[in-house]
């Protein structure tokens, strides 16, 4: 599968520059929302960028090797939180209505019939994929249609005119899918550094979680090559996710990169085109121990640090308003000319 994207041009990064320093304030002052707005309007190739119809996207699907332990939780609390998300109970779903943000629930390969629901997409490639300790975890038919889907999800996004598009998940066991993706495409990543609690293990469910995990990996290796990673380890929704991230990078859109899972979806992506990093604004750092090294390996400076480690795209939803912050900042604030305010010599 092939993805047409091609960095932002840099041209205008002068001009972007020099509109960021006359604005009524040191050079500087803004820390860390002027490099940012420079991002912002070169991927949009503009001197008044604008952010429309911003949406989180949220992707659900379930993991064959949870049902082996490597979670606190059992499989089923996926689709029973599919449920909160579609009855608004949520915390991503609080987060997006205070920010004002459009959310969207995609069904990638959850192991529950949903039926026909409002505000669910139904988009499921299989009812969650095989036990990664006995067999890989998908079929290459099966990967590259999560791919295509999620790309196709993204497409419809940016024909609506959406222009910022925030990523989610759902899942039980993905921390550990993420942390195999993880060791698998960043090459001073170690196993144990990477398995983090997930959600919530205690000192001997983590021993369990790394002892299966290392299980997995006495099957099927350690695979440098993304496509083979993500078929051997991955889930539906990390699939689905890094077709949808090479997807919003091919439309020119910003994407909003949450936590550790959504990252190793990102690994997956940036192996396959590294040009989608200039359109990834990084939200925060995890609690996850392995997403330092995710965000390491990728060069990326998140914006903030909240100790987050609960996914659904709520790093990303928080972050928003830094994001719109930088925008406003340059399209509303004064520069020393107009303001009639004395700049520096």
């Amino acid at each position: 599968m092939n993805f047409d994207i091609a960095a932002p041009a840099t041209a205008l990064a002068p001009a972007l520059q020099h509109k960021i320093d006359q604005k009524t304030k040191p050079r500087g002052a803004l820390g860390r929302l002027e490099p940012l707005a420079l991002q912002i309007g070169l991927v949009q190739q503009s001197l008044a960028p604008e952010l429309r119809q911003p949406h989180v996207v949220v992707f659900a699907a379930d993991h064959g090797a949870a049902r082996a332990g490597v979670s606190a939780f059992p499989q089923d609390v996926t689709w029973q939180m599919v449920e909160n998300f579609l009855a608004g109970g949520a915390a991503i779903n609080a987060f997006s209505r205070q920010m004002g943000l459009g959310l969207s629930v995609v069904d990638a390969g959850v192991n529950h019939e949903f039926g026909k629901r409002a505000g669910l997409i139904d988009a499921k490639v299989a009812p969650g994929t095989a036990n990664y300790l006995e067999q890989p975890a998908m079929s290459a038919g099966l990967r590259d249609a999560a791919l295509a889907r999620g790309r196709e999800l993204v497409h419809a996004l940016a024909a609506n005119g959406c222009n910022c598009v925030g990523f989610g998940e759902m899942g039980i066991g993905n921390t550990a899918a993420a942390s195999l993706l993880t060791h698998c495409l960043v090459g001073e990543a170690e196993l144990a550094t990477v398995t983090g609690r997930g959600t919530g293990l205690d000192d001997a469910g983590l021993a369990r979680k790394r002892a299966l995990l290392e299980q997995a990996l006495a099957r099927g290796g350690r695979p440098a090559d993304p496509l083979a990673a993500l078929a051997e380890y991955g889930g539906f929704e990390i699939a689905m996710m890094a077709g949808a991230m090479l997807g919003a990078a091919e439309k020119r859109m910003l994407l909003l990169i949450d936590g550790f899972i959504v990252t190793s979806a990102l690994l997956v992506a940036h192996a396959l085109a590294p040009a989608v990093l200039p359109y990834c604004i990084f939200a925060h750092r995890s609690q996850e121990p392995g997403h330092r090294l995710q965000l390491a390996h990728l060069g990326a400076e998140p914006l903030m640090e909240l100790d987050l480690r609960l996914g659904e795209g709520t790093g990303a939803a928080l972050a928003f308003p830094l994001v719109q912050a930088a925008v406003n900042f340059l399209n509303e604030m004064a520069s020393f000319e107009s303001a009639g305010v004395c700049g520096q010599d």
